[in-house]
Formats: structure tokens, C-alpha cells, sequence
């Protein structure tokens, strides 16, 4: 079994429009604007994952796609110098989870492997810094940690998503713990972050990235999404405790707003 994958009980049958999708034309649009903002991306080169200009970029796509952002302007506010980067979690739906917060704040974020073979957008995580994740080699996780544990005390922010698969939801399951280690031995915050997906201000499964589905599949359902909002809350970051499991857990309950649970 994968030491990064979970199973989870949510199917392509989980995604599903809230209200009826937008026009062919609309559809129409929409696939052109995503290609120009795709291309414009890749032009950026190995500067796409600088700063302001990766934040822009993928504001772009996430406009392309029709989709409204509803976020603060930043997620770890100011940082002074020689300070560490915020270890940055959140529950995770969909593939456009990464590029709302990426949107919000830019940092380096970790993505199954199989990413890089998505057309246009696999080229384009690639210039934007994404490292790619084996899931599937248990022996590459020590060095992972590691390599996320550099990036944090270089100062950058890192995205990750600690429950090894998707849901149809924000409530999904519990915290793989392996990468709080990478804040522990860093020294950095960890930011808890809620994304959850609306139709007519009401909760949507509709971007719902699930089992079996295909990413083309499920990029038409969100390029057809009509009134799709994507909500983005950060929580109060978390000091690094030497607990990493309490970790997970106190981040994992202030994405679900409930209290973690007590260990001895």
C-alpha cells in the first residue's frame, strides 16, 4: 500500500452540478481563456515560481475557469527576515485546491507524480516549483520531510495536502502526520486552511476531483460550473510542537472547527 494514499469512500458519483451548467458557448469561452492563461504561464519560464508572479498567474487560471475567488490578500501575513516559512495545510477536494491557494500565497507545493504527465498543467506545476511526490516508494518519505524541512527554513511557504487523497467535502478524514515532522524540525508555523467549493451560495461537490475520475472529465465539469465560488480560510497558524501527531491533529480540527483530540 502507498505510504501517502488513503482510501476514501467518495466516487466520481459524489461530483455533480448544484445548478444547470453554463451554455456550450459559455463552455466555449471559458476553454479559450484557460488556454491563453495556460500559455501565458508556461511563457513565464522558470520565473513562474517567483513571488507576486506566481500568485498572478494562477489568479488568471482560476478566473479562466469561470470561477470567483473569495480569499484573504494573504495567508501567513508579513514575514520578517531570516524568519521560516508557514507549512501550509488544508483538506483537499479538488486540483483546483492548489491553484486557489497558490493564488492567495505563493510557496512550493508537493503533488503526486502523476501531476506532470497532465497536459499544459503538468508543464506549467513543473515551472511553477511543484515538487512531484512518489507515493507509492515508502523509503523517499525521510528525505521528503527533509527536503520540505530546507524549503521552510530558506524562508518560503510550502503547500501540502496531509490527507493523501481527495473528498467530496471539507469534513474528509484525518491528517497523515509524516510532514508535520518537516515543520517541527524547521521551526515554522503551520497555517491550517479550509477550501470549500459554492453554487448560488450554497455548498457544491461540483469541482470534486474523486476515484476513478479523469482530469479531463473533471475540468469540463468545472469549465461548465455556473456561479462556482472557491471559498479559501486560513485559521490561526499553530507553533511546532514536539508532538508531530498532535500537530496533524489540532490543524485537522481547526479545518473542521471541531476541538482535537486529547493524547496521552
Amino acid at each position: 500500500m502507498s505510504c501517502w494514499a488513503v482510501a476514501s469512500p467518495c466516487t466520481v458519483r459524489c461530483a455533480a452540478h448544484r445548478v444547470p451548467p453554463v451554455a456550450p458557448a459559455a463552455q466555449a469561452r471559458r476553454c479559450a481563456a484557460l488556454a491563453g492563461a495556460l500559455l501565458r504561464g508556461l511563457a513565464c519560464g522558470p520565473g513562474l515560481a517567483c513571488g507576486e508572479v506566481l500568485r498572478t498567474q494562477a489568479r488568471g487560471v482560476v478566473r479562466a475557469l469561470g470561477a470567483t475567488l473569495e480569499a484573504p490578500a494573504s495567508l501567513s501575513g508579513r514575514r520578517r527576515p531570516g524568519e521560516a516559512g508557514s507549512l501550509i495545510v488544508s483538506d483537499h477536494i479538488s486540483w483546483l485546491d492548489a491553484l486557489a491557494l497558490l493564488a492567495v500565497e505563493p510557496a512550493t507545493a508537493l503533488a503526486k507524480r502523476e501531476v506532470a504527465q497532465w497536459p499544459l498543467f503538468g508543464p506549467l506545476a513543473e515551472r511553477a516549483g511543484v515538487q512531484f511526490i512518489d507515493r507509492d516508494r515508502f523509503r523517499t518519505l525521510p528525505d521528503t520531510v527533509a527536503q520540505v524541512a530546507d524549503v521552510l527554513r530558506g524562508g518560503r511557504s510550502v503547500l501540502v495536502f496531509p490527507q493523501g487523497t481527495t473528498w467530496c467535502t471539507e469534513s474528509g478524514s484525518g491528517f497523515r502526520r509524516a510532514l508535520f515532522q518537516a515543520a517541527i524540525d524547521a521551526e515554522a508555523p503551520v497555517r491550517p486552511v479550509t477550501v470549500s467549493y459554492r453554487q448560488d451560495g450554497e455548498p457544491s461537490t461540483v469541482a470534486a476531483f474523486l476515484g476513478d475520475d479523469t482530469f479531463a472529465a473533471s475540468l469540463h465539469r468545472v469549465i461548465s460550473a455556473r456561479n462556482l465560488t472557491v471559498r479559501v480560510t486560513p485559521h490561526p497558524a499553530l507553533r511546532p510542537a514536539p508532538d508531530r501527531r498532535a500537530l496533524a491533529a489540532a490543524a485537522h480540527a481547526a479545518i473542521r472547527g471541531t476541538r482535537a483530540p486529547a493524547h496521552p
